[in-house]
Parts: structure tokens; sequence; C-alpha cells
């Protein structure tokens, strides 16, 4: 069982490039069916810190999608305005903000075609920051992908395909320096989840995997993982329904919590 001291130390300095991801749900709606996929594909980029969602309330459609992204670890941030590029302002402003506090915020993923922020993204490429664009399909300005490059530019019906292909890669990824054998992991699972339960917060996937890089100096994200046969995770939702199968935990609309003979341990 892994040491109390242990589990209250932050590893800031795991991943050399921290990400930051901040979406216009009103520009780029159809994320809402691709949240599992954005936070993969961030994480094969680094370590993330921050997972900003910008909707309106007074819309019900953008409701529904923030609930799912809720669910998932994301920040949702309400901003119930229908001026125009209300939503815009607040996100350019609290991305400029995170850059300018946070030197390690190195790469941001943008979600919005809108030709709005085409300000911002020369800010942060003139400050060496690269950024990465999600949009939706008819909805993209031409001078914004010319503005990034076709490398950095996507569109969010592609990121399944995406993430595929960074698993395929993964196992070259030199970022991952240390290991953790599957184990020492379950306990380190089953730690955060009672963590965050005593918090009162939901126990979605990505708050999990997050307290468990925060809190084990080896945990690098479901890569660092050694099974007994030597084989990898292809993601973190693969690693939990391991965990599930051999009823180390219990899931239940993706969110984690403790066995019968956990509880009764606690």
């Amino acid at each position: 069982m892994p040491h109390a001291n242990q589990f209250s130390k932050k590893q800031t300095s795991q991943h050399k490039n921290a990400i930051g991801i901040f979406a216009d749900i009103q520009n780029v709606s159809s994320i809402k069916s691709k949240g599992h996929f954005l936070l993969e594909f961030a994480q094969s980029k680094g370590r993330i810190d921050w997972k900003n969602v910008y909707y309106n309330s007074q819309y019900i459609d953008q409701i529904f999608t923030k609930n799912e992204l809720e669910i998932l670890g994301m920040k949702c941030v309400d901003v119930p305005d229908n001026s125009n590029n209300s939503a815009d302002y607040r996100l350019i402003a609290d991305c400029v903000q995170a850059v300018a506090f946070n030197p390690s915020l190195k790469t941001i993923i943008l979600f919005s075609g809108d030709w709005d922020y085409a300000g911002l993204i020369c800010i942060l490429k003139s400050l060496g920051k690269k950024v990465i664009i999600f949009a939706q399909r008819g909805s993209a300005s031409p001078n914004l992908i010319k503005l990034v490059g076709n490398d950095n530019f996507h569109f969010v019906d592609e990121l399944p395909q995406l993430v595929a292909n960074s698993n395929k890669n993964q196992p070259q990824n030199t970022d991952i320096v240390s290991q953790i054998n599957y184990k020492d992991a379950i306990e380190y699972l089953i730690e955060a989840i009672k963590t965050v339960s005593s918090q009162g917060k939901p126990t979605v996937f990505g708050r999990i995997d997050r307290l468990m890089r925060q809190r084990c100096a080896n945990y690098q994200g479901y890569l660092s993982i050694s099974t007994d046969d030597s084989k990898k995770f292809k993601s973190f939702s693969q690693f939990i329904d391991v965990a599930v199968k051999d009823g180390k935990v219990r899931k239940q609309n993706q969110e984690l919590f403790l066995t019968e003979l956990d509880i009764l341990a606690a």
C-alpha cells in the first residue's frame, strides 16, 4: 500500500510539456461525443494542466454537451451572455492568463475554427507555444488553417483515428522514464478513488488519473504501468477495464467506485 507521505507529494515535472485545453462549445458542438478521445489525444502530448470548456447555459444543447464533458473531469465555464463573442473573450482572457503565469504550459489545444481566435494564436506562437486547432467541418476559417499549419489543424471527427495512431507510436515515447507495476498501480488507483470520494467530487477517469500522476512519482500515465507479461495498456480506459475485470474497482457511468472489500478495509 502506498505510504501517506508519498501520496502527499506532487510530481510537477513528470512531463516536460504541459498541455492546456480550451474549447468553445458553441463553435465545436461535435466535441460532445469525443471527450474521451480528446483527453487521450492530449495525454499523448504531455501532462494536462488545463481542461477548460466554455458554454452558454441559456442554450439547452450546450448544457447537454457540458454535462457530458463535466463527467470526464473537465472544467466547464458558463458564459450566459448573448452579446457577440462573449464566450470568445472569456476563453481568450483565461488562456492568456494561464500562459502568462505558467511557463511550463508549452502546448495549447484550441477547439474552435473561428477567425476571431487569430489574435490569440499569434500571441501564443510569439511566446513560443505550440498551438493545435480542432474545428468542426464546414466552420473552419481557411486563414486559421494557414496560421497554424496543416500538421497542427484537425477536424473533431478525426480524433478517434488520431488517438489510434498515437497509441501505435506510444512504445517509442521517450518521455516515459519511470515504471510502476500493475499491483502498485491498482493500490494508487484505490487510494485516489478514496481521496476523491472523501472530497465529495465525481470519481471520473480524468480526475483519478490526474491525482495518481500528482501523488505517485513513478506513475506517468497508463504507459508507465508494467504488467507481468511486459505488455502495455493502450489507454487509461483499458487499464480501468482490466481493474474492473479483476474485481479491484467498480465502474458506473464513467465514474469509479470501491469494491465492497475496499469499503470494509477503509
